[in-house]
């Protein structure tokens, strides 16, 4: 049993406390101010008390490999050198910060953003293999332009050294740790994935070859950075589109067998994620974002992005589709960070969905002060994080850290609504937009609830 207080070990790293600020958009780039808007992003969570706070995704090449503008690169050391500033920051207030590192593959901005093909027009998508028929045929009757470049086995080699040399500049900065991008159709899932790899060399053609990546850049990693604590999100397609649409797709107990491999490569900790083939909103479920979509100063930016009005409506009614499909699930990854948790002895991290400290409790097996009128119970996970609650509240953890016997057990603001994702195609930080929340947030400054004397 552990509470949400108690500090862990990922690793050979000790984190203070249990609750982790899950990775999310940032959008900061890499310009003049990136340093500045990542310390505004990620240092209120610290300052709240939150154990430790997980960077979004970043590019570990120069070119290429961004799923949504404004992703931040982290191929050039001397730019990764000024993100010291971000780490000590962090470092301040005791928590830890782990960079999260990503190349969208087929994912990328030169597939899906019309204006940004227009403007590099000689980028090409990294692919695992030949993209899938589902794929293709979206290509063919122009909802999305692929130009893919599948990568030879030699370009496998030199994509795991990136990742190597891009953990290596991130850990001379003062990074505690390194996350992997393991999911959300990231080249990382294109290479577990059967939907995407049909290699036929070291790579692919078994479900072994398949984890052959992460072991490479595990080895890579260790060698230029050395034992740092690695964590790595593992995907699992169970919400991905029904037979016959998608019939080659990583089953739950795929996933369990992945975490177990890892393991056995040599990861400190794993993040068990239900997720889908495509992006689609598998990935953060919840309500349709009416509002984002119907914000008419948005539109010309989303019409440059889909590439025309008409496109626009398009993805707007996908989205809407979608999320009758995908509804809100309270902790919609428990059942899969539960069976993962059983077979390997890492941490499991879980996340997706958690919203409230009584939930919080319950997976980290934590009832005992009877709130739920239950006894103990085995643990789901070792850790509990989220993501756009903390876009809702920047200083989250000051709530949910340390609640006072008798008090009712706090929950997030986030209606998981989803209007602070969609602007992100045009840029747009990732910011709370509904007004009842920051109405609510406002009132909780005011009385000070957010307040927290650095020690406590």
């Amino acid at each position: 049993m552990a509470t949400l207080e108690d500090a862990i070990n990922i690793g050979g790293l000790t984190v203070p406390n249990r609750l982790y600020r899950a990775p999310l958009l940032e959008c900061a780039g890499n310009g003049p101010d990136a340093v500045d808007t990542l310390i505004d992003d990620l240092e209120p969570a610290a300052e709240s008390g939150v154990g430790l706070i997980c960077q979004g995704a970043t590019i570990v090449r120069g070119a290429g490999g961004c799923a949504a503008p404004g992703m931040t690169r982290v191929h050039d050391s001397d730019f990764v050198a000024r993100l010291s500033r971000l780490t000590d920051r962090i470092h301040d207030h005791g928590s830890r910060i782990v960079l999260q590192l990503e190349h969208g593959g087929l994912r990328s901005m030169e597939t899906w953003h019309a204006e940004y093909r227009r403007e590099n027009p000689a980028l090409e998508q990294l692919a695992v293999s030949e993209p899938p028929w589902q794929l293709r045929a979206l290509d063919r009757i122009g909802f999305l332009e692929y130009d893919p470049h599948v990568l030879t086995t030699d370009e496998v080699y030199d994509l795991a050294a990136d990742f190597g040399r891009a953990a290596a500049h991130a850990v001379e900065a003062g990074y505690d740790g390194i996350h992997l991008a393991g999911a959300n159709m990231g080249i990382v899932q294109q290479f577990l994935s059967p939907f995407y790899n049909r290699r036929t060399d070291e790579f692919g053609g078994s479900p072994e070859a398949r984890l052959e990546f992460l072991a490479l850049v595990h080895d890579e990693i260790r060698e230029r950075a050395g034992d740092v604590p690695l964590l790595t999100k593992v995907p699992a397609e169970t919400p991905a589109p029904p037979t016959p649409v998608v019939r080659r797709k990583l089953s739950l107990a795929d996933g369990i067998e992945i975490a177990r491999r890892l393991e056995r490569i040599g990861y400190d900790a794993v993040v068990p994620v239900q997720t889908s083939v495509v992006w689609d909103l598998s990935i953060v479920r919840g309500e349709y974002p009416e509002r984002a979509w119907d914000n008419e100063a948005l539109h010309e930016e989303y019409d440059a992005a889909f590439g025309g009005a008409t496109r626009r409506r398009l993805v707007a009614l996908a989205n809407r589709i979608q999320s009758l499909q995908y509804d809100f699930e309270p902790a919609w990854n428990e059942a899969f960070c539960r069976r993962v948790r059983d077979r390997v002895s890492i941490p499991v991290l879980a996340e997706g969905g958690i919203r409230e400290r009584r939930q919080m409790d319950r997976l980290l097996g934590d009832s005992s002060d009877g709130r739920d009128g239950a006894s103990d119970a085995d643990p789901t996970c070792d850790m509990v994080g989220m993501a756009r609650p903390f876009y809702a509240e920047p200083r989250l953890g000051a709530r949910l850290l340390e609640t006072k016997s008798g008090a009712k057990p706090p929950r997030v603001l986030c209606e998981s609504c989803n209007n602070c994702t969609v602007p992100q195609v045009t840029g747009a930080p990732g910011v709370c937009r509904t007004p009842d929340v920051l109405r609510k947030r406002g009132e909780l400054e005011r009385a000070g609830v957010y307040d927290r004397t650095e020690g406590d």
